[in-house]
């Protein structure tokens, strides 16, 4: 392959030194949860590998916000209490265990990944700073999945989000084409396509807020997720022994650091950046039963197998409320019904009393 740009030639080949240095050295392979950047407020250590579905946690407690469950993982130090970061960006990678970049500040290990989302973070944003507008977003290309919150969808108007708008980003003057030549990848597949779109997106995110440094201002945390597959699509179709895949993983690793960098510079140096790196996901553990219960009506519609919804730590408040009001109503309806039975409608009514016929004398 060879990569005819001036922006990325250097970093490609400092990306690819770094992976077969750490190959033959370490000999360690694994999912991978790297810091890229991180603000001065943010300390982590070394530690052992991490829990994937404790991932959202991490950057819970990072951001300054509680988690349900006390995260036993020792990577997280902790930091200034007064000085959170105004912003996380979570880039994950699907299809590839390590994707190496020379500015990464320190790597984990991930045991056990499951599918995530960040929305426990997001609603932690949302009632903290329910007076404010921060900038949520979390963007899935290949599947089209898009969420915006407050100023994102003013911010990210422009940005393409399907398929379609993508491709057409690519054919225009200012697009990531311009900076990046591959012989093996090539614009008319479909697949190449699709890793190209990203590439776009990660070039044009960091381009629209840099149109608005000002956010680095707000008084709000910002939280960016972006989940890429066009590594894992091409890895399908060609093979993880391809040019194809080589040149992609060279690409993705600079586009990446130079993305990490933009967005840092734009926040003022106070947000955290990471990258995870999962060659796939694992379906969590779960009991999968049948029973003469299991209905559309009365089951998760979401679930495969019908299994109910998972509680949550409000359960058990909502329990109690619902109980002990249903008793009083109960007791409530028994005591005035019984009042209403040993009734005098003589003595203790007044609808009696008055519609009783007097003879009037005079």
């Amino acid at each position: 392959m060879a990569l005819r740009s001036a922006g990325f030639m250097g970093c490609a080949g400092v990306c690819q030194l770094f992976l077969l240095t750490t190959a033959l050295t370490t000999g360690v392979f694994g999912d991978q949860f790297s810091i890229l950047k991180a603000s001065q407020s943010v300390h982590f250590q070394d530690a052992g590998p991490l829990p994937g579905s404790r991932i959202p946690d991490v950057v819970s407690l990072s951001m300054g916000f509680s988690v349900e469950e006390d995260l036993q993982w020792s990577g997280l130090a902790v930091g200034s209490l007064f000085h959170r970061p105004r912003a996380n960006f979570l880039v994950t990678v699907r299809g590839i265990e390590q994707l190496v970049l020379p500015k990464s500040e320190i790597s984990y290990t991930v045991e056990n990944p499951v599918p995530f989302t960040l929305d426990s973070v997001s609603n932690s944003i949302h009632s903290m700073f329910s007076e404010e507008t921060p900038v949520i977003l979390q963007l899935t290309p290949s599947e089209e999945r898009l969420y915006m919150v407050g100023k994102a969808n003013s911010i990210f108007e422009d940005l393409p989000v399907t398929l379609r708008q993508m491709r057409n980003r690519l054919y225009q003057d200012n697009s990531v084409l311009n900076l990046i030549r591959s012989y093996s990848l090539k614009e008319n597949n479909e697949v190449d396509l699709l890793f190209l779109s990203e590439l776009q997106v990660l070039h044009d995110i960091s381009a629209l807020l840099s149109m608005h440094n000002h956010l680095a201002k707000d008084r709000s945390p910002d939280l960016y997720s972006l989940e890429l597959a066009g590594l894992e699509e091409i890895i399908k179709h060609y093979g993880q022994d391809s040019q194809q895949f080589r040149d992609a993983a060279q690409i993705l690793a600079s586009v990446i650091q130079k993305f990490a960098d933009d967005v840092f510079s734009i926040y003022n140096e106070n947000a955290l950046i990471e990258l995870l790196t999962v060659k796939t996901f694992e379906a969590p553990l779960l009991r999968k039963t049948r029973s003469i219960l299991q209905s559309p009506s009365i089951s998760n519609p979401g679930s495969l197998y019908g299994l109910a919804y998972r509680y949550n730590y409000n359960y058990a408040v909502v329990f109690n409320i619902i109980l002990w009001l249903m008793i009083g109503l109960a007791l409530s309806v028994i005591v005035v019904a019984y009042n209403l039975w040993n009734m005098d409608p003589g003595y203790d009514s007044i609808i009696y009393r008055m519609t009783s016929q007097r003879i009037k004398m005079e």
